[in-house]
């Protein structure tokens, strides 16, 4: 079994997830896909979609064995939520 540690500090990973996806993958999976989960390789660009974050981060290792993902979900300002209230609401 891999062992997969991160390589860059938690600042540095969501500053690369964040600008890799609004420059490069957004365009490419926003439309008829809100609510899917985008699973993005912070050093290579590589990204995954799926309904499901375990299944587009696996599509993800599948492709770049030794990834980094950073995982978005479309539309939506978080990938989880906690309690009843909807964050796309909040908006």
């Amino acid at each position: 079994m891999t062992i997969r540690q991160p390589r860059y500090s938690k600042e540095e990973f969501a500053r690369r997830g964040d600008e890799i996806y609004e420059t490069q993958v957004r365009s490419q999976v926003e439309a008829g896909n809100d609510g899917k989960i985008v699973a993005i390789d912070i050093e290579t660009g590589a990204f995954e979609l799926a309904d499901d974050t375990m299944v587009a981060t696996r599509q993800l290792y599948k492709r770049v064995p030794d990834a980094q993902p950073w995982v978005v979900r479309i539309g939506h300002r978080a990938v989880h939520r906690f309690g009843a209230r909807s964050l796309k609401d909040a908006l």
